[in-house]
């Protein structure tokens, strides 16, 4: 594991909900890389909690698909198979382009407003520094996907998301596929706003697809 600057979690209403946030930021931000067997005695300790509510995080995110049980030897981070990321990006695809089709027909004229000044806030800072990756805090896509008004699809492409970001972790900071993937934005939204549907859910397809060759490449397995 490497260090982490998590510190102690402190004991109330929401604990065992907190414990889990904390170990899935872990493995979605690198501190417990992808193929790594999680020492539960080491986490519990960073943690400041007891290993049972560690463990039954750990067996909730089995169920998001970010870690997976060896019989006999524990916990890991979930690493990928040739196919299993075409098989993630085609389902994404599915549930993406179905929620920025609703998106277009729901939005509001001041969240069509909001679309805009976040690619916007996205570009200023991709501006500022020619080498940093697409600043996380500016996720078009999961605001998307809470704008279709859908709570069961947003749910859904939620936990498919969290599952790619572990094969997005070396793709996305690229510096170069950061700025391309902000004129794929701005044209996204620029469709959304004319609530071209059609527009908007090809080159959301075409984006992700994109994303899918590059999260591939990074990994170096052969896409199927």
């Amino acid at each position: 594991m490497k260090k982490s600057a998590s510190a102690p979690l402190t004991r109330d209403g929401t604990f065992a909900r907190r414990t889990e946030e904390r170990v899935r930021e872990m493995i979605l931000d690198g501190t417990l890389p992808p193929g790594e067997r999680l020492n539960e005695v080491s986490i519990a300790e960073v943690l400041g909690i007891s290993r049972g509510p560690l463990r039954e995080a750990i067996q909730r995110l089995v169920g998001e698909g970010l870690l997976t049980i060896v019989s006999h030897r524990g916990a890991f981070v979930k690493t990928f198979e040739p196919g299993e990321v075409d098989d993630l990006y085609e389902l994404r695809t599915a549930l993406e382009t179905h929620s920025v089709r609703l998106v277009c027909r729901r939005a509001t004229e001041e969240e069509l407003r909001e679309l805009e000044q976040l690619v916007g806030e996205a570009g200023e800072e991709l501006s500022q520094d020619p080498a940093r990756p697409y600043p996380a805090d500016r996720d078009l896509h999961t605001r998307l996907t809470w704008m279709s008004g859908n709570d069961a699809l947003a749910a859904a492409t939620v936990e498919v998301q969290r599952q790619i970001s572990l094969a997005r972790q070396t793709s996305a900071k690229k510096p170069d596929r950061a700025r391309e993937a902000l004129a794929e934005h701005e044209r996204l939204v620029a469709a959304i706003v004319d609530r071209d549907e059609d527009r908007a859910a090809e080159i959301l397809r075409l984006h992700l697809d994109k994303a899918r060759k590059s999260a591939v490449d990074a990994l170096g397995i052969t896409s199927e």
